[in-house]
């Protein structure tokens, strides 16, 4: 899997993640996953023909000490659709800008 990994996170830091991502994220059914959508100008040609799949997202995990961003965007809608896939380059900038933009808000030290 592609992703970008943000690690050696504080337990203080790491609980300001958790608590941004609970209110900012959708929460899956596994405790530490979230899914954050990735906006509608940025999806390719397939996924803005596919309306019925969105949103198109991609999964936040958080470790002990790490928060890893997936590059690859899939649906909630179901598994088998051809518009999931690995990001494109603005889509993988996008998911990295966030996670910078993310650990800047919360004053996170790595």
């Amino acid at each position: 899997m592609r992703a970008y990994l943000i690690n050696e996170i504080d337990t203080s830091g790491m609980e300001k993640i958790h608590a941004y991502l609970k209110s900012a994220a959708i929460s899956s059914s596994l405790e530490k996953i979230y899914w954050l959508p990735i906006p509608e100008n940025l999806l390719d040609e397939t996924q803005v023909e596919h309306r019925d799949c969105r949103p198109h997202v991609f999964a936040v995990e958080l470790g002990q000490d790490w928060v890893k961003f997936e590059c690859f965007l899939r649906t909630l809608n179901g598994m088998q659709c051809t518009c999931q896939g690995y990001c494109s380059e603005p889509q993988t900038h996008y998911i990295i800008r966030f996670a910078q933009e993310m650990t800047d808000r919360l004053g996170i030290k790595t």
